[in-house]
């Protein structure tokens, strides 16, 4: 499917507002600014705005412990973002979620997830819903290579094909489960062959390039719209940085990270655009200044916003 060029433009946009988030985040991480851990998302931008550029504004992802690229892709304000890593009162969960469990339902955003696979359930219940509902809404499900060996993988995608739910589950094979390759716990060298056995339609793309992803996406949205049941989508990536800010990344050579970045994905869709006469390389330089902007805002909003009042932990939670 041909995109024109404004379309290309804000998915560009989209893929630098995920990498300078995380770079800030990496950032109010080492200046103590926030508790707990994140898990950042540099290098899979991609898969993300790909992906959610393919959905409707009414339709759910369930996202996971790497998340935020996720929730930006899908339309989530970045200054509530950046609050609620904070652990402030404006941000989306109103500080209590943090990094690993922001949610905004307006948005069809269901979550992230510190579980491993903790939202392949989520999102099949949102597909099982817009059945129910008899609306035509898909459910997308974002999860790693790691969660493959979740039993609730094929628990949900046996539901799902018996069904014939209008979700689909996609696997962001970053190659690596926390520290170790996926290769060394992951049997099976065609890891789109897990879906066949429940009959479920694969497709395998390569997840640095966002135009693969985007009509991968869009193949199993329409499959998915006109009542044709579940899709598997496995994109192969890669993220830069460690499993989380405090990863010194010990179990990867300097030389497999390099030869990764050098495919870099948002430098191949600004060479796309450079080279189609859509932007030059000034529009570029903009895009960027003005994205930096952008989120050095957002931190002077999380940094300003006040803490939760601490009998708040009773309210905005089911008993």
């Amino acid at each position: 499917m041909e995109l024109g060029p404004e379309k290309l433009k804000d998915m560009y946009r989209r893929m630098v507002v995920i990498r300078k988030f995380e770079e800030h985040i990496y950032d109010i991480y080492t200046r103590g600014l926030m508790p707990g851990l994140a898990h950042l998302y540099i290098g899979e931008e991609a898969v993300a705005v790909g992906a959610c550029a393919a959905l409707r504004d009414d339709d759910f992802i369930a996202s996971t412990h790497r998340g935020h690229g996720h929730l930006i892709a899908k339309g989530g304000r970045i200054d509530r973002m950046m609050a609620e890593v904070m652990g402030k009162v404006d941000g989306y969960c109103r500080g209590k979620g943090g990094s690993m469990h922001i949610a905004d339902m307006s948005l069809g955003i269901l979550g992230a997830n510190g579980i491993v696979g903790g939202g392949l359930g989520i999102i099949t219940g949102a597909a099982l819903s817009a059945r129910m509902r008899k609306t035509d809404q898909v459910a997308l499900g974002f999860f790693g290579d790691g969660a493959l060996n979740q039993g609730i993988f094929l628990e949900t995608v046996n539901m799902a094909a018996i069904w014939k739910l209008p979700v689909i589950y996609l696997c962001e094979n970053n190659q690596y489960g926390e520290y170790t390759a996926a290769s060394k716990v992951t049997a099976g060298h065609d890891l789109c062959a897990r879906a066949a056995a429940f009959d479920v339609p694969a497709r395998q793309v390569d997840g640095l390039d966002i135009l693969a992803v985007y009509e991968a996406t869009q193949w199993a949205v329409d499959r998915a719209r006109s009542g044709e049941g579940p899709s598997f989508l496995l994109c192969q990536t890669y993220r830069y940085r460690g499993h989380h800010v405090g990863d010194q990344n010990t179990y990867r050579t300097k030389e497999e990270i390099e030869q990764w970045m050098a495919r870099d994905c948002i430098r191949r869709l600004a060479s796309r655009l450079t080279a189609g006469g859509s932007a030059s390389e000034a529009d570029l330089r903009a895009v960027d200044e003005a994205v930096e902007a952008e989120v050095v805002a957002a931190v002077d909003f999380g940094l300003h916003s006040p803490m939760p009042d601490p009998r708040e932990v009773v309210e905005h939670v089911f008993a």
